[in-house]
């Protein structure tokens, strides 16, 4: 996960990270915490632990939730709809999601909050549209991700 956020930093709030956290989470279901949590320490490390990494204790979480709330069995002809625009849903209210911690920070009061994700609109449109076009791999990989895992994955 890591290593696909830095590799494409070229490129404004488009990354992998949506599509990665909703693969782990069908493939492994709460286990799928574990790399969530090791990517966000590992990207506190590499880029410090500051404000702007507090909300990212939360907001890969609210993915993974939602992504848990999905039926398991879902078919195919909907999941291939329904995975990326989740995943682009994610993105478009990711700034909406950062917005309470950084009211909390910095003292902002609501209408300070909603001004602030008001602002980040255009970059949340961007996020979304780049989670969807990589929500178009979430089929592909956790199908491969369970063959490469098969008998090793409890289905709980």
């Amino acid at each position: 996960m890591f290593c696909s956020k830095i590799i494409l930093e070229f490129l404004p709030n488009i990354h992998l990270l949506g599509m990665f956290t909703m693969v782990y989470t069908l493939v492994f279901r709460k286990k799928a915490l574990f790399p969530i949590y090791v990517y966000v320490f590992i990207n506190g490390l590499y880029a410090g632990f500051a404000t702007w990494w507090i909300p990212y204790l939360y907001i890969w979480t609210v993915l993974w939730a939602v992504t848990m709330l999905l039926p398991k069995n879902m078919p195919k002809k909907i999941a291939i709809v329904v995975y990326p625009l989740v995943c682009g849903l994610h993105g478009l209210l990711f700034g909406t999601l950062y917005a309470p911690a950084q009211a909390l920070l910095f003292g902002l009061d609501f209408k300070g909050m909603i001004s602030w994700i008001i602002a980040g609109l255009p970059w949340d449109a961007v996020h979304a549209a780049g989670n969807i076009v990589t929500g178009f791999l979430i089929i592909p990989l956790s199908e491969l991700l369970r063959k490469l895992f098969k008998g090793q994955i409890a289905d709980k």
